[in-house]
Order: C-alpha cells, then sequence, then structure tokens
C-alpha cells in the first residue's frame, strides 16, 4: 500500500504550510486509520490531494480529492473563515462516506 498526500497552497498561506501538513496527518490517524484498513492491499494506491487558498474576502477555499484504490471522493468548500475547522470538517465527510461502504 502506498499512500501520497499533495497538497498545493496559495501564496497567501505559505507561513501555514506546516500547520496544515499536520492537520491533515492529524486527521487521517485519528478519524480514518480505521476507515482506511478496508483499503489495505499490497497493491493499493491511495491519493490524497488538498488545494487550499484565500479569496479576494480572506476568507478559505478548499478542495479535497481522494482516490483510495479507484474509489473517488471529492468535497469543497469556499468562503470558510476558520482553517482548523475547514480541514476536519471536510475529512469528517470523507470519515462519514467511507463509514457507509
Amino acid at each position: 500500500m502506498e499512500l501520497k498526500v499533495i497538497t498545493k497552497i496559495g501564496n497567501d498561506l505559505d507561513k501555514s504550510k506546516k500547520v496544515i501538513d499536520r492537520l491533515i496527518e492529524d486527521n487521517l490517524k485519528t478519524k480514518l486509520d480505521n476507515y482506511l484498513k478496508k483499503f489495505e492491499k499490497n497493491s493499493a494506491e491511495w491519493i490524497i490531494e488538498v488545494k487550499l487558498d484565500k479569496n479576494k474576502k480572506w476568507l478559505f477555499n478548499w478542495i479535497l480529492q481522494v482516490n483510495l484504490d479507484w474509489n473517488d471522493y471529492r468535497y469543497e468548500r469556499e468562503d470558510y473563515k476558520n482553517l482548523d475547522d475547514l480541514i476536519n470538517h471536510l475529512f469528517l465527510h470523507l470519515k462519514e462516506e467511507l463509514s457507509n461502504k
């Protein structure tokens, strides 16, 4: 099994890169660890792509695209005020969808 996490952030968020990476890692370890076990195979490939930027209102726009063993998931939000809540919220949606499988 191979997990690739790709993070693309806007220039305005360069100082927040470490925080963003930590939040993503925390969500993968705490919220999704049991759900991701369903996809554990030697040949499984997981790709998690995160795109994050600030808009003209200085609020966050975010896209989370996930491919887990050829199953695609996509979540996006715009005009979100709190970065921590946004990241946690989108990973919660992924967790809920995985729990239904």
